[in-house]
């Protein structure tokens, strides 16, 4: 077999159950010229493969990642190797005190003539196909090889590797305000600031929500109330929409994103929610639906309404406190029933029929303001 039809590389080999494991590093462009994507479907013959389809929007996320400048990409792509693979054991001492948990040496991959490869992906498919895509062909990405070239194998340790959750996204958005948003994929960028925004409503002493927003971190306080989440959403959504009350802090043509003026305009609204109804502000969900998710994401819509129509963005607390007192009166957070919804305040939940409802029954109430206001 001649030099052509090897990728050779220097890799670490130990063995698990009688199984071969390799560790090693490939330039990123040839994880996918050394191993094939084995796609589930069903034949004539039966089930063939295992891969699910790629996510080509995650794809691109990664793309954008590994394009964005130097990058940090240490995720282990998992193989299974054809048998067909050798490796050379490296000569020489062994150094004192080495823990022996595999040997160092040279690893041979053969690539056939016909074009067929020597491994197949087990985890890591859409990684390695965005690292095939990235401007920089020559990223060092480690690898995990096993040999077999049994196909239920392969299944079994896709279905292994697969069956660990995720971390729950409240995890991670908690995290995002403390990792530099320069190193961030685009779509975890966009998180970071309504996150920043919520440790920010959580931590200061001149906010309504000091104390009361219960994070992965703080679970157990019973005094949290406020689920992140619900924020969380409701700030991306005011950030993001372009009729959102939060979106002209928000650049689009790269220059500066101003999360300070968001930070006092979330403050100057929700203060004055605070304000108009003390009753309802900082009981549990059971016992008040204002600080219930369902409550929080129609106050966003309102403010969202509310926003275009306060003409001094300094001036604005006075302004959604003068339509927030004006309403309250008609408004059913811990008691009573909301009128033109038909329905006691216990009945609201967080289902998107019910925050529709209710949030056009609060932009409704506040309509009504304004033409008693105007008359």
């Amino acid at each position: 077999m001649s030099k052509a039809t090897l990728v050779t590389i220097r890799a670490v080999r130990t063995e698990q159950a009688g199984v071969a494991v390799y560790a090693f590093f490939l330039p990123g462009s040839k994880v996918l010229e050394i191993a094939d994507i084995s796609r589930l479907e069903r034949t004539k013959e039966g089930l063939e493969g295992f891969q699910r389809d790629a996510i080509q929007k995650h794809i691109a996320g990664m793309v954008d990642y590994l394009n964005s400048g130097p990058v940090l990409f240490p995720n282990a792509i998992l193989l299974a190797l054809s048998p067909r693979a050798s490796f050379t054991r490296s000569r020489g001492p062994t150094p004192e005190g080495l823990i022996p948990s595999g040997d160092a040496g040279v690893l041979k991959l053969p690539i056939a003539k016909d074009g067929s490869k020597c491994a197949w992906i087990v985890d890591g498919q859409q990684r390695s196909t965005a690292l095939a895509r990235a401007t920089d062909s020559t990223l060092p990405v480690p690898v995990i090889a096993f040999v077999s070239d049994d196909l239920q194998t392969h299944r079994e340790q896709f279905i292994l590797v697969n069956k660990a959750r995720p971390l729950p996204k409240r995890m991670v958005d908690e995290l995002l305000p403390e990792i530099d948003a320069r190193r961030l994929p685009a779509d975890m960028a966009t998180r970071q600031i309504p996150s920043a925004l919520v440790e920010r409503l959580d931590a200061d002493p001149e906010s309504p929500f000091h104390g009361l927003i219960r994070r992965t971190s703080s679970n157990k306080d019973p005094g949290r109330i406020v689920t992140d989440s619900a924020l969380v959403r409701m700030l991306q959504k005011q950030i993001n929409n372009p009729l959102g009350a939060l979106a002209s802090f928000r650049s689009l043509d790269g220059g500066s994103t101003d999360p300070t003026a968001m930070y006092a305009q979330v403050l100057s609204f929700w203060n004055a929610v605070k304000n108009a109804f003390p009753e309802a502000w900082g009981l549990p969900p059971e016992q008040s639906r204002l600080l219930h998710s369902a409550g929080i994401t129609a106050l966003g819509a309102l403010m969202d309404y509310l926003s275009p129509r306060v003409v001094q963005r300094s001036n604005a607390g006075k302004s959604y406190a003068g339509v927030l007192e004006a309403i309250a009166p008609y408004c059913a957070w811990n008691s009573g029933r909301w009128i033109d919804m038909d329905c006691d305040w216990n009945q609201i939940e967080s289902t998107a029929k019910d925050i529709r409802l209710l949030s056009d029954q609060l932009i409704r109430l506040s309509q009504l303001h304004n033409l008693r206001h105007m008359a």
